[in-house]
C-alpha cells in the first residue's frame, strides 16, 4: 500500500510539474512520474550522502524517461516530446539539460520522500 501511495503521489506530482513548465501533460507521463517518485522514495532510505543520492536520482530518472521516450515516442510515434534539437541528446529523448533539471529537482524531492517515510513509519 506504501509503494502505492507513494506511486500515485509521485504521479500528481509530475503531471502538476509538467503543466506548470510547459503547460500540459501526457497520461503516459503520469506513468513515468509515478516510477521516477518510486525510485527516488527508494533511493532516498539508503544510506548515502545527499550529492550521491541526487545523482543516483537524475540517472533513474533519465533511464525512466529514456525507456518511456524509446516506446512513446519512438515505438508507438505519439510525439509527446522531442530533445533532438538540444545538444548531446540520445534519440531525442534525453539530454544533459534535462538530466541536470532532474538532479536539481532530486533535491527537494528526496526530501519529500524522507519527510513521507517518516510520517509512515
Amino acid at each position: 500500500m506504501e509503494t502505492l501511495l507513494i506511486y500515485i503521489l509521485g504521479a500528481g506530482l509530475y503531471g502538476l510539474i509538467e503543466i506548470i513548465w510547459r503547460g500540459w501533460t501526457h497520461w503516459t507521463m503520469l506513468l513515468c512520474g509515478g516510477a521516477c517518485f518510486t525510485f527516488m522514495y527508494i533511493i532516498s532510505a539508503a544510506a548515502l550522502p545527499l550529492w550521491a543520492k541526487c545523482l543516483i536520482s537524475a540517472a533513474a530518472i533519465t533511464a525512466v524517461e529514456f525507456c518511456a521516450g524509446f516506446l512513446v515516442n519512438i515505438i508507438l510515434g505519439w510525439h509527446v516530446w522531442d530533445y533532438s534539437d538540444r545538444p548531446l541528446n540520445i534519440m531525442g529523448q534525453v539530454c544533459p539539460l534535462f538530466s541536470f533539471f532532474w538532479l536539481l529537482l532530486s533535491i527537494p524531492g528526496l526530501a519529500l520522500c524522507s519527510g513521507i517515510r517518516e510520517l509512515l513509519v
